[in-house]
């Protein structure tokens, strides 16, 4: 194998591939990336055996073939080498590097192609496809709630199910919930509920754009993605997700309205004496956001609102309550809740496709 490219072709793809190996064990073929110079384009493998990531680059070839090498010194060797075009060439059991601007030389130990893990395959008729910024959309109103206990496994992942004409997606870890729904059409294929990892999420959201459209299929073992030159695949995550409608509250009779970003803003002033509880004190037209008394201060800061009810406070994790207005973009938002120990709901009245549910903490 000998192909000839410029370092910046390369380098954004091989950093994504770093992002997915499983190790930094340099004797482990999860450690290594498969490359295959075939047609004038170099084809990139990266997997953990559950996550798996595939793209293609063009590239000069010279000669044909394939290897794996170790994905942690092939991404450093081209973070070091100068802009430019560079060859690669295999030669026995290494793989060279060298650019001609340098008399630098580069010899990375390659394990045979033929030991690198099959990837799992699809017919193409199970795939449908949504603008790919609704679907990182869905993402960034979600992933943040998942669980990170590994004991309640079923709630480390995303559920994704199709009712009707929507896709939903919704995240939760037993004392907060994210739920968006995007309309899809009813022609989309039917598909079970699958909780999907986080790891595989996070990727399409730090590297699809915002436009165009991404493409999704799912069977019972896997979710399958694809936008604009990158393949995507990933193991979900077994077990029974909980049901998540009987969170929902039908009914709550108190509600009050503030302008979003006034509250982020208070938050953050407030956390600089908060440890990880905030207190909501509400009464009529005013919202105040205070801190616990503790032996380095207090912290409380008034800002106006629509609320004409009795006066009461109602103590919230600091981050619970944060994470939901980072994510959302509506100027107003509205909080509906039934008492101070009882599930807040978090939502828009623009936006009806879209919930945060948080649980309150003790007094």
């Amino acid at each position: 194998m000998k192909f000839t490219c410029e370092r910046s072709v390369l380098l954004k793809e091989i950093g994504i591939a770093q992002e997915i190996v499983a190790s930094k064990n340099a004797y482990s073929i999860l450690s290594n990336i498969y490359i295959e110079a075939l047609d004038d384009s170099l084809i990139i493998k990266a997997t953990d055996l559950k996550v798996s990531f595939e793209t293609n680059v063009p590239v000069n070839v010279i000669e044909t073939g394939s290897t794996t090498v170790f994905c942690d010194k092939f991404l450093g060797a081209l973070n070091v080498l100068p802009d430019g075009e560079v060859e690669f060439e295999q030669i026995d059991s290494n793989l060279v590097i060298k650019t001609p601007l340098r008399k630098l030389r580069y010899n990375l130990k390659s394990i045979a192609s033929d030991s690198f893990p099959q990837f799992p395959e699809l017919n193409e008729d199970n795939f449908f496809s949504i603008p790919v910024k609704d679907f990182k959309d869905m993402i960034h109103q979600t992933v943040f709630a998942v669980s990170d206990d590994e004991t309640r496994y079923f709630m480390t992942g995303v559920l994704l199910e199709k009712v009707e004409d929507k896709l939903n997606m919704v995240a939760t870890d037993g004392r907060r919930l994210a739920l968006i729904k995007k309309s899809i059409g009813e022609d989309v294929p039917t598909f079970e509920p699958v909780i999907v990892p986080p790891k595989i999420l996070n990727i399409i959201t730090k590297r699809a754009g915002d436009e165009g459209l991404i493409s999704i299929a799912v069977t019972e073992r896997y979710i399958f993605v694809r936008f604009g030159a990158y393949n995507l695949s990933s193991v979900l995550i077994e077990g029974q997700f909980p049901n998540y409608q009987r969170v929902i509250p039908d009914n709550q009779e108190n509600v009050f309205s503030v302008n979003r970003l006034e509250l982020l803003d208070a938050l953050h002033r407030v956390a600089l004496l908060v440890d990880k509880r905030v207190y909501l004190g509400l009464s009529p037209g005013v919202l105040s956001i205070s801190s616990e008394e503790s032996d380095l201060g207090a912290a409380n800061e008034e800002i106006p609102c629509r609320y004409d009810g009795e006066e009461l406070s109602i103590a919230m994790n600091y981050h619970y309550i944060e994470e939901p207005f980072k994510v959302m973009s509506e100027e107003e938002i509205s909080i509906k809740f039934t008492d101070t120990v009882k599930a807040v709901s978090i939502y828009t009245e623009q936006q009806d496709d879209r919930l945060h549910i948080v649980m309150p903490m003790q007094p």
